[in-house]
């Protein structure tokens, strides 16, 4: 299977090509949010108020990453477990998210938003967040300062490197690869 590059914002014919399996690069503008920034979100849309960031055809990369080190943009930025996200994501989703970054399976009303809405979730491999951190060229606090490392950071990324793992026709990385390893 051939690599993919990507370049945000990610159009509907982007995002509807892609299958699970597929080696992404994504360059371009994403945002970071963890379960907090999530909540505010949530919270914000609740009110009928604006967001802070346009999430329209965006990636969120579910990371709280540590501060950079001298001469540098970033720390480690490696990747959190989604499911903690999967309470605030359909209705993110809703609002034009087409992509999400992180580890671990999402919830069946995550997958059901991602098809309803076409969007996509990427997995990003755990344990790498030192080489993750190299294809972020340029990081800054866009919305919620006061969560500190959870705080909704504007990333600039040139070939970020994730897989997809469910894709708009409810694919799912994590039920196909326990297939091939289940007995029957």
């Amino acid at each position: 299977m051939t690599r993919v590059c990507l370049t945000t914002p990610l159009s509907d014919e982007a995002v509807r090509a892609l299958r699970i399996g597929q080696q992404v690069l994504i360059s371009g503008v994403i945002y970071t949010g963890r379960d907090a920034a999530h909540k505010r979100l949530v919270e914000l849309l609740d009110q009928g108020k604006e967001l802070p960031i346009d999430l329209k055809g965006q990636i969120i990369y579910y990371v709280g990453p540590s501060p950079a080190p001298p001469g540098k943009v970033i720390g480690s930025a490696g990747p959190t477990t989604s499911g903690r996200m999967d309470a605030y994501t359909p209705l993110l989703i809703e609002q034009g998210l087409k992509g999400m970054i992180g580890k671990g399976a999402r919830s069946e009303n995550v997958i059901k938003a991602m098809q309803e809405y076409g969007a996509v979730y990427f997995g990003a491999i755990g344990g790498a967040a030192a080489l993750i951190a190299r294809s972020i060229q340029e990081a800054k606090v866009v919305a919620y300062p006061d969560l500190g490392p959870e705080a909704i950071h504007r990333l600039v990324v040139k070939d970020f490197p994730a897989i997809v793992v469910n894709d708009i026709l409810g694919g799912d990385l994590y039920q196909e690869g326990k297939k091939l390893y289940t007995l029957e």
